[in-house]
């Protein structure tokens, strides 16, 4: 039940003049649940136990390198409405560079844009699909005869896998490694065997059928760090405050004064509300250190039913330009997504160029070694970009983020709980691997942030609305979606 404590009345029995809130967790899902609350007249602590904010979708400074790098990649598309009014609401919408096609390259450098036309949606994304040369007509047949079944709909507790379901749809091998364990898969981060259907009918919807606004790729210019910049003046300006290098190992309830204890290295925060905005592993470590709670067995069986996906992140310096794109996907290869941090981040003033490397879902290459790890990068970057081979590399650093995402497997949604679920009394979950609907994603994080806020205040009896809906179906999948 929403808003139930096993402690009685003792969220609406706490309110004050104004309540206090301790975030645990600077990730997004903390960040915003952080902002949404502050700005909404709450007193909020937002604790986080590294020097700065961001969690896994963070950056900083490698010093292999000397250089301000992402952790990896993260990309942000036109239907991550609560992760962009997450940047709106700390003033860095401007930081984020747009783009609405996806260039995909063949070994030897053949290039296939897809991207919308002027057609109404669905179709807006067919002309381009249709003159692809990296789809063949059996793969383009393929292709619409899945999108044509994914407008019907799929059960939300289907038990199918992505690859069996490809197999029931008769997908062409062309079709399957070109399209749904490139594009989908590396957007779920998780092998087509260990993908819940309705996950991947979501990701096809939203970025390729609902709307052309939907599917647009949005890439920060600024390191993921720096795009937090305003979280801190925000909080500052509504009477809250940062804690960062403040780890927290236990918490203690005060049933008297219906109070949380938050203790940490340089002082003890006392709050009337907790959210708890961390990573499925960092709550499993917390949870011993918890008062006892009749809900805390179930969270923990819930907890250990997740999945760490890898997403591993090469970044090299070049003495010159290897490639004029600002990103593209590349084919038939262990690498798979480019990025030009030089030239996406002009500010850098680089010498030669700057590119990120992205290999999603890969198990193989995140246990290779760095040295034959940046080999392998290099070699198969040569084959799209023959500028490679005479170029010089400066300098490389190797990110191996092997917590990176939680998996979507058939059956997971039983193991994300809701915001109000937490076991403990005055207190809400938050983070990507709850139950937002949406897969391991920066979109998930700030929704489930906002989720809580809203939640903490319907516990109150005081309703507000902080989760951004979805951006609605345009053109001829308004009809087609009912």
């Amino acid at each position: 039940m929403r808003g139930f404590s096993p402690w009685g009345s003792a969220i609406s029995d706490s309110i004050t003049t104004q309540r206090s809130v301790a975030v645990i967790g600077g990730g997004v899902a903390g960040m915003s649940a952080a902002c949404a609350l502050s700005e909404a007249g709450f007193r909020v602590h937002l604790i986080e136990r590294r020097g700065y904010l961001g969690g896994r979708a963070s950056s900083y400074l490698h010093p292999g390198v000397n250089e301000v790098i992402d952790n990896c990649q993260h990309v942000l598309f036109g239907c991550c409405t609560n992760l962009i009014a997450f940047y709106q609401r700390i003033g860095v919408e401007n930081k984020i560079h747009w783009s609405g096609d996806m260039i995909m390259i063949e070994p030897g450098g053949r290039r296939s844009i897809l991207g919308p036309s002027p057609l109404p949606a669905p179709l807006h994304g067919l002309p381009r699909l249709l003159t692809a040369s990296a789809f063949s007509l059996q793969d383009k047949l393929s292709l619409a005869r899945a999108f044509q079944a994914i407008l019907r709909p799929i059960p939300a507790d289907s038990e199918e896998t992505l690859a069996a379901w490809l197999t029931r749809h008769r997908q062409s091998p062309g079709a399957i490694e070109r399209f749904w364990k490139l594009v989908i898969a590396s957007a779920l981060n998780a092998e087509i065997e260990h993908i819940a259907v309705p996950y991947a009918a979501k990701v096809i919807r939203e970025l390729f059928m609902n709307s052309a606004a939907a599917g647009r790729m949005g890439i920060n210019t600024v390191p993921l760090s720096q795009l937090y910049s305003g979280v801190e003046g925000l909080l500052g300006n509504n009477g809250s405050s940062l804690h960062l290098n403040s780890n927290v190992e236990r918490l203690e309830w005060d049933e008297e004064v219906s109070e949380w204890t938050v203790p940490t290295r340089a002082e003890s925060i006392v709050a009337d509300y907790l959210v708890f905005a961390l990573p499925f592993e960092a709550m499993a470590r917390l949870l011993p250190r918890m008062p006892p709670a009749p809900g805390a067995e179930p969270l923990a069986a819930q907890i250990a039913r997740h999945e760490h996906w890898p997403i591993c992140s090469a970044h090299l310096w070049f003495d010159r330009a290897i490639t004029d794109l600002d990103h593209a996907v590349m084919l038939d290869r262990e690498i798979h997504w480019l990025f030009n941090r030089g030239k996406l981040q002009p500010w850098r003033k680089t010498e030669g160029s700057y590119i990120e490397v992205e290999v999603s879902a890969s198990r193989a290459y995140a246990a290779l070694e760095r040295n034959r790890a940046i080999e392998l990068t290099l070699r198969e970057l040569a084959e799209f970009f023959p500028a490679v081979k005479p170029a010089k590399l400066v300098k490389a650093a190797l990110v191996k983020e092997v917590r990176a995402t939680f998996g979507v497997p058939p059956g997971i949604d039983a193991a994300r709980p809701a915001a109000a679920q937490s076991p403990w009394p005055n207190s809400f979950l938050a983070g990507d691997w709850t139950a937002t609907g949406w897969p391991s994603t920066m979109e998930s994080a700030a929704r489930s942030g906002h989720l809580a806020a809203e939640d903490l205040c319907r516990a109150l009896n005081e309703p507000r609305a902080f989760v951004t809906p979805d951006l609605r179906p345009r053109g001829l999948m308004r009809l087609l979606s009912r």
